[in-house]
């Protein structure tokens, strides 16, 4: 087992023909993996200070180009201040941060608009505008970077954005207050899309969501991550979120990274936080969903033997959890 590494506005919304759905993002290919040295993100020696309170203080994190890494953290560790430092949307006292390889501390406009084309974001509940439809806040990014587009096209876009975000054709004239709390945030989702960046801020995109509809929203960000060749950070409290779609984990404590790996390695980190977060009840049942859906995908039937049918190399990988973590046999 590997050691965890320690990080060194109006908008013409008339009734048109709705667009053909998209091609299906699950038959595209699937993502590589990323190289340790395709780094999209830098953060170096952060400092964040809020009066006396210091959240951040010598914080390192790095980020592959075209990984799903899940931030965790208990709460009040400065999750989603790292964020807002990345974006900009906050200056920290002290560090270095690079986006696309850009300096994101930098005050050139030109520098900070490269930013902002190449992220979207999707904040808590959505965060949109309540007094436009759908359709408007989709449009609100595509005004702003593209304000030539005819109106007609911009229209055309934000349908095939919601479309993407698993939204149907009629919510696009919806206010906010007409959604549910899950299609609120598919209408983020498909704002945060509007431009196709490469990179994707996810701030706690399951909170207040049953568990179904998390599986399903988790389901789309891995498929649209696949299909799109996405960049996702992704800030979450959700264990099963976790073990579902993150390639890593970067886990926040004593005011810094204390270390980024894999799930497997990340179980094994000495330290008190992650020993109750990753191995307690809620943790062997992600796990145990986990290690479910392996063997669902390896070809298994319910007892755990291959289908007769099934290649032989398609059984079940040994488990890298931990024996006494692992679900029991009934």
């Amino acid at each position: 087992m590997a050691t965890p590494t320690t990080p060194t506005a109006d908008a013409d919304t008339r009734d048109r023909a709705p667009l053909a759905a998209p091609e299906s993002p699950a038959e595209s290919p699937p993502r590589k993996k990323a190289s340790g040295d395709d780094v999209i993100i830098s953060v170096k020696g952060l400092d964040n200070r809020f009066g006396s309170q210091v959240v951040h203080e010598g914080l390192d994190l790095d980020v592959r180009r075209g990984e799903i890494i899940g931030v965790v953290g208990g709460s009040g560790s400065g999750k989603s201040v790292l964020m807002r430092s990345i974006l900009a949307l906050r200056k920290p006292n002290a560090g270095e941060i690079e986006v696309l390889g850009v300096d994101a501390r930098s005050e050139d406009p030109e520098m900070r608009q490269r930013i902002e084309r190449s992220t979207g974001v999707l904040f808590q509940d959505g965060a949109l505008f309540s007094s436009l439809t759908v359709g408007e806040n989709v449009q609100v990014p595509l005004k702003e970077y593209h304000p030539d587009l005819p109106d007609s096209l911009r229209y055309e876009l934000a349908l095939l954005k919601v479309k993407l975000a698993g939204l149907p054709a009629s919510a696009l004239n919806k206010l906010p207050s007409q959604l549910s709390g899950g299609m609120r945030k598919r209408a983020g989702l498909a704002r945060a899309l509007a431009v196709d960046p490469p990179l994707l801020f996810l701030d706690e995109p399951t909170a207040g969501l049953d568990p179904i509809a998390a599986s399903e929203f988790d389901e789309l960000i891995q498929t649209l991550q696949k299909a799109l060749g996405l960049t996702v950070f992704l800030i979450t409290h959700d264990l099963d979120t976790l073990y579902a779609i993150c390639d890593r984990v970067a886990v926040i404590a004593d005011k810094k990274v204390i270390a980024v790996g894999t799930l497997e390695e990340i179980e094994q980190l000495d330290h008190p936080w992650a020993k109750e977060y990753f191995h307690g009840p809620r943790a062997r049942a992600a796990q145990a969903g986990r290690d479910r859906a392996t063997d669902s995908d390896s070809g298994s039937d319910d007892d755990g033997e291959p289908e007769p049918d099934a290649p032989a190399k398609a059984a079940a990988p040994k488990s890298d959890v931990p024996s006494r973590w692992q679900p029991k046999e009934d």
